[in-house]
């Protein structure tokens, strides 16, 4: 997961009128996808850019671990038979997964 952080770093970095281009110096990306020729400000810049990423990533594990969850529900179905019966089991199955999975 690391490399493609590392290869979305250099394109956050390097973007050149909206494309991801690499448009500097001596930076390079190889066939395969790997940084050819970094100064070390380059990967200097880089490597702060992965953690930014990698923090951003982490930080968003709760909202993944919902959406395993939700995509589990039938919502439909159950939106459906509280209307017609009185019952609130969305609203508790939902309530009950952002209590599994609380935001930080």
């Amino acid at each position: 997961m690391e490399e493609d952080f590392k290869l979305k770093a250099i394109f956050n970095l390097y973007r050149v009128g909206g494309e991801h281009k690499v448009a500097l110096g001596t930076l390079q990306i190889d066939k395969e996808g790997s940084l050819v020729d970094l100064t070390s400000q380059e990967q200097t810049e880089v490597d702060a850019e992965v953690i930014r990423l990698q923090a951003e990533y982490d930080s968003q594990l709760y909202a993944r671990n919902r959406k395993e969850e939700y995509d589990q529900l039938n919502q439909f179905e159950l939106i459906s038979d509280d209307s017609i019966n009185g019952t609130t089991t969305h609203k508790d199955a939902i309530l009950a997964i952002k209590a599994e999975f609380p935001k930080p």
